[in-house]
């Protein structure tokens, strides 16, 4: 009797384990779960959706977590993956900079963004009277009422409304209704580093390298003590924005995202609570589009 019990308990703590090991292998490799917390991305997602965000089809990331919790700088692999992310893609990331400061890019595993990708890597973006546009690209971009939300605004801006974006500098003169032409680096593109690519690029230049991209007085680029007329980059960088672009902090305020820092694709939606805890049953297993 005990010998059988004994066995019972074996073969119980063995099933566990491989149910605890097949989860651990699901988060880390195929599918997650998030909250959405806000509205900046109706009316895809709403406040309260759960939603299942696709690690597969990316290719999953692989770090290490306990030194990233530390706020060491960790390098980042991602496994193959059978797709690219695309323009139109919901992607859910870890935003790249930290509290209260958007002049170096880091890793926070606690903080994630979820935003659609509206630029991928080596397409050449701007912002025409409030519509985003792709060079060579005919297809929509975004959530058009909310582009047409922009277009109607007067240039000097309405209340409530940051116009001034990203890399805020007067000289350029970009806003949420005028930017660009911005070109998204994709790996092993070279630029050339004049003054105005020294400050689109700074960020994205001193995270790969580990040193400081500068201009001095008579205008030349130094990286680090080394001077430098073009640089080529290591990594993919996306642009991405809020459907509800007047209440969005996205990729025209703080700029582009290293891939490295996407989680994964989200793909639907498999529960959904309004704010007083009613379930939105017309929602949920609803396809992310």
């Amino acid at each position: 009797m005990f010998r059988l019990l004994l066995n019972r308990l074996l073969d119980i703590c063995f099933w566990l384990c491989v149910a605890l090991a097949a989860y651990v292998v699901l988060q880390v490799f195929v599918i997650t779960s998030f909250r959405i917390p806000s509205d900046s991305m109706q009316p895809a997602l709403l406040p309260g959706d759960r939603i299942w965000v696709d690690k597969l089809s990316g290719g999953a990331r692989l770090f290490d977590l306990l030194g990233a919790a530390e706020g060491e700088d960790v390098r980042i692999r991602r496994v193959p993956g059978w797709r690219k992310f695309r323009r139109g893609d919901v992607l859910v990331f870890n935003f790249p900079y930290g509290e209260g400061r958007w002049d170096s890019i880091a890793l926070d595993v606690m903080k994630y963004y979820v935003k659609r990708c509206i630029a991928v890597p080596g397409d050449t973006l701007e912002i025409r009277g409030g519509w985003y546009r792709i060079r060579g690209v005919d297809a929509p971009l975004g959530n058009p009422a909310a582009q047409r939300e922009i277009a109607q605004l007067p240039d000097s801006g309405a209340p409530g409304v940051v116009m001034e974006t990203y890399p805020w500098n007067k000289r350029l003169g970009w806003t949420i209704k005028e930017f660009g032409p911005l070109v998204v680096p994709r790996r092993g593109q070279t630029v050339r580093m004049d003054s105005t690519a020294c400050r689109l690029y700074r960020n994205l230049v001193n995270w790969e390298q580990k040193r400081p991209l500068h201009i001095d007085r008579d205008g030349r680029t130094w990286l680090g003590d080394s001077l430098i007329t073009h640089y080529t980059f290591r990594e993919d960088y996306y642009f991405v924005g809020g459907d509800k672009a007047l209440n969005s902090q996205d990729s025209r305020y703080w700029g582009l995202l290293p891939g490295p820092y996407i989680v994964g694709r989200a793909w639907r939606v498999w529960w959904s609570e309004d704010a007083d805890g009613r379930v939105r049953w017309d929602r949920v297993m609803n396809k992310i589009m």
